[in-house]
């Protein structure tokens, strides 16, 4: 995902340059402005620290470039604006300062536009709604939400309107972002704002409540547009005697924007996600007119699961096999089963490192040519098998291994070791503020 992003950024780039040297400013401007914002999406998701590092040096100086570009074509601007300033006030200077006040208030809104860019997801994280297991009532919510306001707006009229808040709860890895992910993916003319703490929390004071108030002015903007807050809890816990001021004015910040006092928020959705619900403050809890609960997956839907995680690898798995897997997993979530499946389909790999025999097989994708074939791990009792260690093939017949296919075997090994992340005590916890709060998913 990331590749794409940098690789996306790196080719605007290329046209941005070509602009500036073309000395067609405004133009090259826009097109660094997009470049970057690839940019700082790619960062956000990549992992290894040295492409991390060549990714920020590319950023510094494209930043410093369009910033340059950005000064020589507003100076001009302000050189007029002040010399109108002058002829109107007579000397008095009151006019000018408010002006200059003005100024200061649209480099803030540019300053906090450009730290919130990188939450807009441009590209779509192509997770359609099948590709999400179970979970039919809040898939159905949340088209209702999203997708029919979008395809028909004349349904949604007079008094009947769109939810404006959904909260996602549930255990760890029920798949709330995923969930996320299918909505930024089928909201095709929508925004989709994707923010994490890290994203609103400011060390300067008074900048934290004005990035929110932002994220939200961008939203109305932009609208029809979404913006999804994994992990709000984190945001807006509940609010005590004790905590500090600054927390406290990220929170009334929330209650006011999401309440839109004084500004229509028809068109924009908030979508919380948390695996805590009871640590909500209840006036943000109240804002989520949709509680719907995530829970874990039953046994069609794990089966379900096991199927897309194991996907196009070579396989001996038949449906029997799959309907065994959903039965020895009642209490795995999502990100469970994707564990397993993961785990299991490296038992082959495992298998071929321990194998101490090969033996030469023809090579079942190319069953004209004779002489083509592979090598596969077996017995030393096997009369084909030849004594040699993984790493004792020849450099020439390495591209000549293959794995054995996966089979349930590999499975039943892995889960004979593997435990699910959720206890009992945890999924009862949520059933009680369901029973109080929430609605099934």
């Amino acid at each position: 995902m990331s590749t794409n992003f940098v690789q996306k950024g790196s080719d605007i780039i290329k046209e941005a340059v070509i602009k500036d040297n073309a000395e067609e400013y405004e133009a090259a401007l826009n097109l660094y402005t997009q470049g970057i914002q690839y940019l700082m999406t790619g960062l956000k998701y990549e992992k290894n620290k040295k492409v991390q590092e060549a990714i920020k040096e590319k950023l510094e100086k494209y930043l410093v470039r369009a910033e340059e570009i950005k000064k020589s074509i507003n100076e001009p601007k302000k050189e007029v604006k002040k010399k109108k300033v002058k002829a109107k006030q007579g000397g008095d200077g009151k006019e000018g300062d408010d002006e200059d006040k003005n100024e200061e208030e649209d480099e803030d809104a540019a300053k906090l536009k450009g730290a919130l860019s990188q939450a807009i997801v441009i590209e779509k994280p192509n997770v359609k709604w099948d590709d999400v297991a179970g979970l039919e009532t809040a898939k159905q919510l949340l088209k209702e939400a999203v997708i029919l306001p979008i395809k028909f707006p004349q349904l949604f009229t007079g008094k009947r309107k769109p939810w404006e808040g959904i909260l996602l709860y549930g255990p760890p890895g029920t798949g709330k972002s995923y969930l996320a992910k299918a909505v930024a993916t089928e909201a095709n003319n929508s925004t989709f704002f994707s923010v994490s703490s890290s994203d609103l929390v400011s060390k300067y004071v008074g900048e934290s409540e004005k990035l929110v108030k932002q994220l939200f002015a961008m939203a109305r903007d932009k609208k029809p547009s979404i913006i999804f807050i994994d992990e709000i809890d984190s945001l807006a816990g509940k609010r005590s005697d004790g905590e500090q001021d600054n927390t406290r004015r990220i929170k009334t910040e929330f209650l006011v924007q999401m309440q839109g006092v004084g500004k229509s928020v028809r068109g924009v959705l908030t979508l919380g996600a948390t695996n805590c619900p009871w640590d909500l403050d209840p006036a943000i809890r109240r804002r989520f007119v949709k509680r719907i609960y995530i829970p874990l997956p039953e046994k069609d839907a794990r089966k379900h699961m096991f199927k897309i995680h194991v996907g196009d690898t070579p396989n001996g798995l038949n449906d029997q096999d799959y309907e065994i897997l959903a039965e020895k997993t009642p209490l795995y979530s999502g990100s469970d089963i994707s564990a397993v499946v993961q785990d299991a389909l490296m038992e082959p790999v495992r298998t071929m490192q321990t194998a101490t025999h090969f033996k030469k097989v023809k090579n079942p994708d190319n069953p004209n040519d004779a002489k083509d074939y592979i090598l596969l791990p077996c017995s030393p009792a096997d009369p084909q098998a030849i004594q040699m260690t993984l790493l004792e093939i020849a450099d020439e017949e390495q591209a000549k291994v293959r794995a054995e296919k996966l089979n349930l075997q590999h499975f039943l090994r892995v889960l004979a070791q593997s435990k699910p992340s959720v206890g009992k005590e945890d999924i009862q916890r949520h059933i009680d503020w369901t029973n109080e709060f929430g609605q099934e998913g």
